[in-house]
């Protein structure tokens, strides 16, 4: 284990690395207490050989529950493990992992949630987008051969109705599945000092507003590649968003980001 401390930024954390970098790409995945979802994500991607494609570096926020249990990560094909000590949610959990990616030396990197909502067996799609000189690649059910399931009716309609169109607004790029983390970033749009992501403005959902906006502005390529997202067919429905609080904050949030504020 080593521990990553003091740069600017970036949270502390730790890093405990289970295998030395094999591939050219990376797969983020920031989780919290995550349970047995983030077992059944990393058993489908065992399945379906993800780490021959991608190094999948679990970002932890410190999970309490036992769902970081080091041998079931190491059977599973993890190959390193970073577990956040300083501030922050997701935003922290994201900059923690990219600049870990950054600094190993990877071309791209390729996000996805840990609540094994998403086909993480398509991750193959995102490479072959970054291989083509893509620097932004967004996973959207919305477009051709994507599948949506289940997805509850007030998410799809705030996605399609508000998300989405204020996204592509601030873009000057059409995008359709503005909330889904399952994306894809070069590395030069990721060290572009135009973007600048090392900055703690970023906590909760800001990262992903800027960065879905900030490539096609500065006149990087960006695109979208169907996904499935498949919501569960009962219990409490996999969100980390309050139906009240987390969706108004998503809202001052797509604001803020509009008029430019996360700019450096």
């Amino acid at each position: 284990m080593n521990k990553w401390e003091n740069i600017t930024g970036v949270p502390n954390f730790e890093c405990y690395e289970y295998d030395k970098k094999r591939n050219e790409y990376c797969l983020l995945i920031p989780i919290i207490n995550e349970g047995d979802r983030i077992k059944k994500e990393l058993e489908r991607a065992y399945r379906f050989n993800v780490s021959d494609l991608v190094d999948i570096i679990i970002c932890d926020g410190d999970s309490s529950d036992g769902c970081t249990d080091e041998e079931n990560l190491k059977n599973l094909k993890v190959n390193t493990l970073l577990v956040k000590k300083g501030a922050g949610k997701q935003g922290a959990q994201l900059r923690m992992g990219m600049y870990y990616a950054l600094e190993r030396g990877y071309k791209g990197i390729i996000t996805i949630d840990g609540n094994n909502k998403d086909s993480i067996e398509h991750v193959s799609r995102f490479i072959e987008k970054l291989n083509e000189g893509y620097d932004f690649v967004q996973g959207s059910r919305f477009v051709e051969g994507g599948h949506g399931v289940r997805t509850p009716f007030v998410r799809n309609v705030s996605v399609k109705l508000i998300h989405a169109p204020i996204i592509s607004l601030t873009a000057k790029h059409r995008f359709t599945d503005t909330t889904n983390n399952y994306r894809a970033y070069s590395r030069r749009y990721l060290e572009d000092e135009k973007v600048n992501i090392f900055r703690d403005v970023f906590v909760t959902y800001e990262l992903l507003a800027y960065l879905s906006t900030r490539a096609t502005q500065l006149g990087y390529k960006a695109c979208e590649v169907p996904v499935d997202r498949v919501y569960p067919k009962s219990g409490k429905t996999p969100t980390k968003i309050s139906a009240v609080k987390g969706n108004a904050g998503l809202m001052k949030i797509l604001l803020a980001n509009a008029v430019g504020r996360y700019n450096p």
